[in-house]
């Protein structure tokens, strides 16, 4: 059952940061729900005050500049990013990652900000907007503040947000040339949450070598893991699929699994080292 709250919303992105800067640790920002409402009713959160913002439209936006890259509001639609064709175009893998997020139901509804607050290691943005060098802005009355994506993740459905701070905006930089990026989640069902994801970027010089690597792991532990180690394994190397199979391993060695009701720990790993194999190959070859 949901305890009784009172209900805000705010009607712009300035009285919403009053609001939360008033209520504080009593107060939880709706962007969308789709987390949120589930948590309440298990009684996992109790807030007093509920301030919705999804429908401010400051904050509803897909943005691309050739110099800058793209920037997408906190209230911008798992669909809406799905269906943008300039994500099809520059970042294909974002909106691949999105077609496959939960049900079109959800997708019509949530949002990459309410998702990336919620922070599930199990999300299926955080690694591909992680191996693509995302940042986030988080802006309160005090100011904003950008980072890398990677670090604002602290641990289970736990960020860097303050109390009084609200994700504004998430940005992506121009991938370099001979750039390629891939992603998978295993999973039983097709859109549920994936058992293991695993998002791959690479880059070449013109020999072919690979001269930066980025492999991050989803629901393989706390938050999603950079496998370091296996990007070290790669970079400098050439296309070698026995090489990406001992990358695999490296970072199935690297994260950090657990067991619960959907896989055991010694799958997970193994999930691991299969799909970042695969997301190597994959990545190599849609360069």
């Amino acid at each position: 059952m949901i305890h009784d709250f009172h209900y805000l919303r705010p009607d712009s992105l300035q009285e919403a940061m009053t609001m939360l800067s008033e209520y504080g640790d009593r107060s939880k920002i709706l962007c969308g729900g789709q987390s949120l409402l589930i948590v309440m009713r298990q009684g996992m959160v109790a807030p007093e005050y509920v301030i919705d913002i999804k429908h401010l439209n400051e904050l509803n936006y897909i943005r691309f500049d050739e110099k800058k890259g793209l920037a997408i509001g906190a209230t911008t639609t798992h669909r809406a990013i799905e269906k943008s064709d300039v994500i099809k175009r520059r970042y294909p893998v974002i909106a691949d990652m999105e077609n496959r997020l939960a049900s079109i139901q959800t997708r019509n509804w949530g949002t990459i900000g309410g998702n990336l607050a919620h922070a599930d290691p199990a999300g299926d943005p955080a690694p591909v907007l992680i191996v693509l060098g995302a940042e986030i802005t988080l802006a309160s009355l005090k100011g904003e503040r950008t980072m890398l994506l990677e670090e604002f993740f602290v641990d289970y459905f736990t960020t860097q947000l303050n109390e009084d701070e609200i994700i504004k905006e998430i940005n992506v930089p121009v991938l370099p040339p001979r750039s390629g990026c891939a992603y998978q989640k295993f999973n039983l069902l097709r859109n549920d949450m994936g058992i293991v994801g695993v998002a791959v970027k690479v880059t070449l010089n013109e020999a072919g070598v690979c001269t930066d690597a980025k492999i991050c792991l989803g629901n393989a532990g706390r938050v999603p893991i950079r496998a370091r180690k296996a990007e070290g394994a790669v970079i400098g190397q050439k296309y070698d699929e026995k090489l990406f199979a001992e990358a695999g391993k490296i970072a199935s060695e690297e994260c950090e699994p657990v067991s619960d009701i959907h896989a055991s720990e010694e799958f997970r790993r193994h999930l691991v080292s299969v799909l970042t194999r695969r997301m190597l190959v994959a990545a190599w070859k849609a360069i």
